[in-house]
């Protein structure tokens, strides 16, 4: 009886580790800039890149609400602590929380509805560095490229320290963050879509701006492509 019980653990056992998975997806973060950056991820964590260097991590199956961006104008004492310009995280090096706009945003959602990963570069917090967010992976080959002059054009109403604010950040009402909505494009919101049309240029701008993978593909994202 006991060799039948044993039997049938094994069983269930090869059944199990037998079933398909989902692996954990890889994103490749490069640096092209003239300057130094400091990239953020959340989850990931934060890593100083000049120009030419790459940093490598990977983010788990079924991850959702997650983004990369770059930081500039960045000092960090020994012990990870200081501040930056634009995209602040709380003052770290490894950040755990978002940053603070004016920063370029890629977001993705991964292993979502259908097993699918959803993906985007957003310009709802505003712009500091152009960036291109592509799959890497076989099968999936449509990306996403935001390289236009943002900051050097930027509307006197929006302009920042180091980059270009989305009018959210500057105006704080409801025609511009879309709190309800039910909000529309704006004179504000064209400027940046103008200049990378495959971006989120408001909240609810989704319709031509975000893009979709199967589940398990990997990704790279580039600073100054």
């Amino acid at each position: 009886m006991a060799f039948f019980e044993n039997l049938s653990i094994f069983t269930l056992l090869l059944l199990i580790l037998t079933l398909p998975y989902v692996k954990a997806a890889n994103f490749k973060v490069r640096n092209n800039c003239g300057y130094t950056v400091w990239a953020a991820a959340v989850p990931g964590g934060g890593q100083k890149l000049d120009r030419g260097q790459t940093w490598s991590f990977n983010v788990n199956a079924g991850t959702a609400g997650a983004r990369i961006w770059a930081r500039t104008g960045c000092k960090f004492n020994a012990a990870g602590a200081g501040s930056c310009q634009t995209g602040d995280c709380g003052g770290v090096l490894k950040c755990d929380s978002y940053g603070q706009p004016p920063h370029t945003l890629a977001e993705f959602a991964l292993n979502q509805y259908n097993n699918l990963d959803f993906f985007d570069v957003s310009l709802i917090d505003g712009f500091n560095v152009p960036m291109e967010f592509s799959p890497t992976s076989q099968g999936c080959t449509r990306g996403i490229r935001c390289t236009a002059d943002i900051n050097g054009q930027c509307p006197n109403e929006l302009k920042a320290p180091g980059g270009c604010n989305n009018p959210c950040t500057v105006f704080k009402t409801e025609q511009y963050c879309c709190n309800s909505g039910t909000c529309g494009p704006t004179e504000f919101s064209r400027y940046f879509k103008d200049r990378c049309r495959d971006a989120y240029s408001y909240p609810q701008d989704a319709q031509n701006s975000t893009f979709i993978c199967s589940g398990g593909t990997n990704f790279k994202v580039v600073f100054c492509p």
